[in-house]
C-alpha cells in the first residue's frame, strides 16, 4: 500500500487482545468510554486457555499477535489479557517502541492495581487470577510499589476461566468452584477484591454474594479505559470524528464459537468474526 493510501494516524484504530472471549469484558468498558474510536479485537481462542503457559510462550503468543495487530495499523494496543500482561508486557513495550509510529502498550495489570490501593479501606486486598498471572507476582509488585504496607492476598483459579469460556448457562458446580476460591480471601478479611482474570467478571454476582456485600469488587476493564484514553490525548492520537467508530473481530480458532460466545461478553452485537492464522510457535506439548 502506498504511503499516502496510509490512514492518519489518529485515524487508526486501537488494537485490544485476549486468549479468548474474556477481554470483551475489557473491549466493552473500552466501546463505552471511548465511542468515537475504531477498534480491532483478536481472541487467540485457538491456544487457549493461558493461565497455565510459560511465560516464554506467553511473551511468544503476545508478541506474534502484536505484529497481526501492527499490520492492520493499530495505534495503541491493549493488552486485555492478565496472563499476558503479566509475563509479556515488557517484551511487548520493546517491541512497540521499535516502530515507526512507537506504538504505546496498555496492561491491564497496573491500573486495576493502583484503584485497588486507593480503594482499600484495611490494607487488606485480595486477588483472584491465573496460576501463570498470580506466580508471575506482577500484581504484588504493582500494589507493593503503590504502598508497600498493604497486602495482597492471592488466590489462583486454574479451573475458573475455562468454566466460564466454556459457556452458559452457569450450573452448581460453576457456584461451587466460586465458593471454594472466595473461602481464603473470606478467611483473610479482605475488603477489596481484584479479578485479575477478564473472564471473571461473567461470575462477578456469585463472587459478590460469596464475598459479602461489603466488599468492593474491581475489574480491569474502567481501569484500562482511562489509561488507554490518557495515553491518547498524550500523543495527540484521539479520534477526531464526534460519532461512533467502527469494532471488528479476528480470532485464531472456530469463528462461530467465539460469535456465540463472545456477544454475551461484549453485551453488543459482534457482527463478522474473520479467522487468522498466526505462526507456528512451540509450546510445552509440542515439545514434549
Amino acid at each position: 500500500m502506498p504511503a499516502s493510501a496510509a490512514p492518519a494516524p489518529r485515524n487508526r484504530p486501537v488494537g485490544v487482545f485476549d486468549s479468548g472471549v474474556g477481554g470483551l469484558t475489557v473491549l466493552h468498558e473500552l466501546l463505552v468510554s471511548l465511542p468515537h474510536e475504531d477498534f480491532v479485537y483478536l481472541g487467540d481462542t485457538a491456544r487457549f486457555p493461558y493461565g497455565e503457559r510459560t511465560r516464554e510462550e506467553l511473551e511468544a503468543f503476545s508478541l506474534a499477535i502484536a505484529e497481526e495487530l501492527l499490520a492492520r495499523r493499530c495505534k495503541l494496543l491493549v493488552v486485555a489479557c492478565n496472563s499476558a500482561t503479566s509475563a509479556a508486557l515488557p517484551g511487548l513495550q520493546r517491541r512497540m517502541l521499535e516502530t515507526t509510529l512507537g506504538v504505546d502498550v496498555i496492561g491491564v495489570v497496573r491500573p486495576e492495581a493502583l484503584q485497588a490501593v486507593a480503594e482499600t479501606r484495611t490494607g487488606r486486598i485480595g486477588l483472584l487470577a491465573t496460576p501463570a498471572t498470580v506466580a508471575s507476582g506482577a500484581y504484588e509488585r504493582a500494589v507493593h510499589d503503590a504502598d508497600p504496607h498493604v497486602d495482597l492476598v492471592s488466590v489462583p483459579c486454574p479451573d475458573l476461566a475455562p468454566i466460564i469460556q466454556g459457556g452458559f448457562p452457569f450450573d452448581q458446580h460453576v457456584l461451587d468452584t466460586v465458593r471454594s476460591y472466595c473461602e481464603p480471601l473470606r478467611a483473610a478479611r479482605v475488603d477489596t477484591v481484584i479479578l485479575g482474570c477478564t473472564h471473571y467478571p461473567l461470575v462477578r454476582p456469585m463472587l459478590q454474594r460469596s464475598l459479602g456485600r461489603g466488599v468492593t469488587i474491581l475489574t480491569s476493564g474502567a481501569a484500562a479505559a482511562r489509561q488507554v484514553e490518557h495515553a491518547l490525548a498524550a500523543r495527540d492520537l484521539d479520534a477526531a470524528r464526534e460519532g461512533e467508530g467502527e469494532y471488528s473481530f479476528l480470532c485464531t480458532g472456530d469463528v462461530d464459537k467465539f460469535r456465540a460466545l463472545g456477544t454475551r461478553f461484549l453485551q453488543m452485537p459482534l457482527g463478522e468474526v474473520t479467522r487468522v492464522e498466526l505462526p507456528s510457535i512451540p509450546t510445552r506439548e509440542a515439545t514434549g
